[in-house]
């Protein structure tokens, strides 16, 4: 093919093996070209089109994947060791420059794009707005603004609580006003909230119903936080799409899931956090988290022996759970059962199609956006592969580069402005000494616990 003519924004990333997020074989020898934000081409690299000097970027062998897609993260909170403490505290100016530098972490560790389950006052919807009108730099955001909680139930320091199921419509249709892009409704108790138990249900399967059915009828996806037995079966009787945790999952509860083809986001890190951090975290906390530790694992196990669809998310903003840390998920989820390939697969195509995106992220595809990430060695044989990131692009542009292979947070191939002010302004600190300099992955010290 010809030379693409000067003026585009088209990048060559030649040499690289795909794992493109559908369970496919590893494609090595392969080159992708990225223009106007989308994957334009994907082929051998022996007949990728012709490109100046200037845009290519030579990957050396290393494996291209989708970006990552985090199903469970709370962007307002940093890991702090009692989250409800966090939230109250905070203001809401506070916790929205908290979640703006959450953002920025979350992106260069090569999350591209996020589903928030719950922030107060509506941080994590205009920080999604923030974000795609360019005014601060992070992953694509998918809002549930606050959640749908029983008065005094789980998480109800960040909920609109309710109760009944007209006053319950009427919370849904609330959140939904606010800019909700999903639903989050609380269907047991949590770990994080004094006075409940995680394993007890909360709201009734009929209160359940009509969230399900308003946010349904909004063309909108509904997900649950649900511990319990009893409360996974009120949800899924109810037809939520998605469960969060589901450490108590039966047969029974297994067979509805996989019947209506929900997801499982088993947010394993949420436990390791606090349980690997027992002596810096509330004693009530560790003390309800110990008691689920192992159901945890079996009701994952379990799930992944019967066939039900996983999507990976971290929880991430729980006690000492960092926003850059989705590899640790993956790796946990494989040491308690699935593949590596299966892992990536729970990363990517999975959490797209949770966060209802899969239409424009989550797979290596023509046509989708260029939400890419490079890493070093090979994830589907060793999935701590994905700890080794090497470049970060969203819609096309490199958001982060270890290696010289791009323009670090500018549209690739293109120029930084005259006097452009770096993501290193956000990230935690001052601003970079040149335009473009590259951005620490994290801020003074790394996130904040």
């Amino acid at each position: 093919m010809t030379e693409l003519p000067d003026g585009t924004d088209a990048l060559l990333l030649r040499d690289v093996v795909v794992v493109d997020g559908t369970g496919a074989p590893p494609a090595p020898g392969r080159s992708v070209v990225v223009d106007g934000g989308r994957i334009a081409w994907i082929g051998p690299t022996a007949q990728a089109p012709a490109f100046a000097p200037e845009r290519i970027r030579d990957c050396g062998g290393r494996t291209l994947l989708p970006g990552m897609v985090n199903a469970h993260v709370h962007l307002a909170n940093d890991g702090a060791p009692d989250l409800a403490a966090q939230v109250r505290d905070d203001t809401v100016p506070l916790g929205t420059l908290r979640a703006a530098r959450n953002a920025r972490f979350t992106v260069e560790s090569g999350v591209t794009t996020v589903r928030d389950c719950g922030a107060p006052s509506g941080i994590a919807i205009d920080l999604g707005r923030a974000i795609a009108d360019g005014l601060v730099e992070g992953p694509r955001v998918r809002a549930a603004g606050r959640v749908i909680t029983m008065t005094g139930g789980h998480g109800h320091f960040m909920g609109n609580e309710a109760d009944g199921p007209d006053d319950v419509r009427r919370a849904t249709r609330q959140e939904l006003k606010s800019g909700a892009d999903f639903i989050k409704v609380m269907a047991t108790g949590g770990v994080l909230t004094s006075g409940v138990d995680p394993a007890h249900a909360s709201l009734t399967v009929d209160e359940l119903r009509v969230v399900a059915d308003v946010a349904h009828s909004a063309g909108k996806r509904v997900t649950t936080h649900a511990i319990g037995n009893a409360g996974i079966k009120n949800a899924l009787r109810a037809g939520i799409d998605s469960i969060e945790h589901g450490f108590y999952l039966d047969d029974e509860a297994l067979d509805l899931a996989v019947g209506q083809g929900a997801f499982l986001v088993p947010t394993l890190s949420a436990l390791a956090g606090i349980l690997d951090h027992a002596a810096d975290v509330p004693a009530w906390v560790v003390t309800k988290a110990e008691r689920q530790r192992q159901a945890s694992i079996d009701g994952f196990t379990a799930a992944v022996r019967s066939g039900l669809r996983i999507a990976a998310g971290t929880d991430a903003g729980t006690p000492f759970n960092r926003h850059d840390d989705m590899a640790h998920e993956l790796e946990l989820m494989v040491a308690a059962g699935l593949s590596p390939m299966q892992a990536i697969v729970a990363g990517t195509r999975h959490s797209a199609e949770n966060v209802d995106l899969l239409h424009a992220v989550g797979t290596v595809e023509v046509g989708k956006l260029a939400d890419l990430l490079l890493v070093d060695g090979d994830p589907t044989r060793d999935i701590g592969a994905m700890r080794r990131v090497v470049m970060v692009l969203k819609e096309g542009v490199v958001f982060r580069d270890d290696r010289g292979l791009g323009d670090g947070g500018h549209p690739a191939g293109g120029a930084v402005a005259d006097g452009a002010v770096t993501g290193a302004a956000v990230a935690g600190g001052a601003v970079a000494d040149e335009p473009g300099a590259p951005v620490p992955a994290h801020g003074p010290g790394g996130c904040s616990h």
